[in-house]
């Protein structure tokens, strides 16, 4: 039987994979199986952290933002401050009142000046 070259569509899956990898050490960056273990693994992990960055985040803000109604003594809570902006239809995202609690305190004051519902 003649000898068959093979083509290159297997190398160039191979090299395309060793170019994801080309951070990693050792094994995970020269045989090829590992290599290809290890850049799956890395996407998953990749794709799930996306969604947990996000959910870190709004934590972060949510708590300095409470931190900061609570020393200022703005509201007592991060949840009337919310409401009473919600209420109000002062609607601010949760990383900007958070840059404003932590670099600037009086400007929170002016906001919860501009919301507070005198009952």
């Amino acid at each position: 039987m003649t000898r068959v070259p093979r083509g290159y569509i297997a190398r160039r899956r191979r090299t395309k994979m060793r170019s994801f990898a080309s951070n990693f050490r050792g094994a995970h960056l020269r045989l090829n199986r590992m290599i290809t273990q290890q850049v799956k693994r890395a996407f998953v992990s990749s794709h799930r952290d996306r969604g947990r960055q996000k959910r870190d985040f709004r934590r972060l803000w949510i708590t300095r933002i409470n931190a900061a109604t609570r020393i200022y003594k703005v509201f007592d809570s991060y949840s009337k401050l919310t409401h009473n902006l919600y209420k109000k239809k002062l609607i601010l995202n949760r990383k900007m009142l958070a840059q404003v609690a932590v670099s600037n305190p009086n400007n929170l004051y002016t906001i919860s000046n501009k919301i507070k519902i005198i009952n």
